[in-house]
């Protein structure tokens, strides 16, 4: 019986090792779950941006305008 006794004490101390060794490792990696969702945050706020942007542009007829624009000043320097 002491020889089982010895054999669980030791298993457990080898667990609780190698879960302190793992706990270790992940506080000194970066929290790179949370970096990903905040780039994902900022991703959808510029979209977001450039959507009211595009819609505010289409509207106002400022994109037909600046298409003008260009189209017209490489037909002035290609002829």
């Amino acid at each position: 019986m002491p020889r089982l006794l010895l054999t669980v004490q030791l298993a457990v101390l080898s667990t609780a090792s190698a879960l302190a060794h793992r706990l270790s490792d992940l506080r000194r990696r970066p929290p790179t779950g949370q970096a990903t969702a905040e780039y994902a945050l900022v991703l959808l706020g510029a979209a977001a941006i450039a959507l009211m942007l595009v819609a505010w542009a289409a509207k106002s007829g400022k994109i037909g305008e600046l298409f003008d624009a260009v189209v017209g000043q490489l037909i002035d320097k290609a002829g």
